[in-house]
């Protein structure tokens, strides 16, 4: 405990004190990490934990974007901490209320069904955003942030995103080590047998659909915040969803690390080693996706024993669910 204690500080101080000793062309790097990053273990409360992987995660993304940005501008608060704290938590509850509302039709589905039905979900929202007056998706938003003076702009959203991925990592931390998360766990392993032994399936699986939604509208709104500018092309990107995916493929999905080794990898590799092959770039990528998932079926964290602890969690899961 007193280890781990000494891990999280000398963490903690490393966020702190890094942009110090980075360029702002690396601090905007580290900064997609922490917003990539929280999307992935924000999916992977449904995805990886209760199986249901979701291919227009997105949606809550443009969502949170376009909620905060109307509710800001019908509020009329000046530009400023409050605004925005404001309009990031309008975001999220938006996101919330349509994914609790959504969540018993959509969640009847299974499988192939489900992750097509919110690809589907993703699509229409983003035309409807784009192509509906009221919306402006076509013409853009704005959401200023009125920085101090002085203040950087890739420093201040640096923090922000650490902030939103350390409050996205505890919220995951808590998920897989509740009763609630034991019942993700049941429902991964055997939806059918998970129901019959009375684990009340229908209520779990909404309760972890709208908490994942909740997340990812925090973080849309946010992003928004820090393009200041937006249009609904720029919030819904069906790569975000694929990308949500990959990093969970990569470092080992339903295990708490594996999202964030996952996205710490493809940042590295897109960002920083690829980044000079312009033509190849998107060629490349594929080509090293494909080779990591090939070779390493359980992920990054299966290497290190991350996947023996997910069957062991999946079988205290069965017990609990019992």
């Amino acid at each position: 405990m007193t280890m781990r204690i000494f891990l999280l500080l000398g963490t903690l101080i490393v966020i702190v004190l890094l942009p110090q000793f980075l360029a702002p062309f690396h601090i905007r790097v580290v900064q997609l990490f922490f917003f990539t990053a929280a999307l992935a273990l924000a999916w992977n409360v449904m995805g990886g934990l209760a199986g249901y992987w979701s291919f227009g995660h997105t949606v809550f993304i443009g969502m949170g974007a376009f909620a905060a940005a109307h509710f800001v501008a019908k509020l009329g608060l000046p530009a400023g901490p409050l605004q925005m704290i404001a309009g990031i938590v309008f975001g999220a509850l938006f996101c919330g209320i349509v994914a609790a509302i959504i969540a018993y039709p959509i969640l009847r589905l299974r499988g192939i069904y489900f992750a097509i039905a919110m690809l589907g979900i993703g699509q229409v929202a983003a035309e409807l955003a784009n192509n509906v007056g009221w919306f402006q998706g076509d013409v853009g938003l704005f959401l200023e942030t009125a920085l101090p003076d002085g203040v950087e702009p890739e420093r201040f959203f640096y923090y922000v995103f650490a902030g939103l991925f350390l409050f996205t990592w505890m919220v995951s931390l808590v998920v897989m080590r509740s009763r609630f998360g034991y019942g993700l766990l049941a429902i991964r392993e055997d939806e059918d047998t998970a129901k019959m032994l009375g684990v009340p399936t229908e209520q779990i699986k909404a309760f972890g659909f709208t908490i994942s939604a909740v997340l990812v509208g925090m973080l849309g709104a946010t992003y928004a915040y820090s393009l200041g500018y937006f249009t609904a092309s720029s919030v819904f990107r069906i790569d975000f969803s694929l990308n949500m995916i990959i990093y969970c493929l990569i470092g080992g999905i339903g295990t708490l690390a594996g999202p964030v080794v996952g996205a710490a990898l493809m940042l590295l590799l897109t960002q920083i080693i690829l980044g000079q092959l312009l033509e190849l770039h998107l060629l490349a990528t594929g080509l090293v996706v494909i080779l990591i998932v090939l070779t390493l079926p359980n992920g990054v964290m299966g290497l290190v024993g991350g996947e023996a602890f997910r069957r062991r969690f999946s079988m205290r899961a069965g017990g609990k669910a019992r």
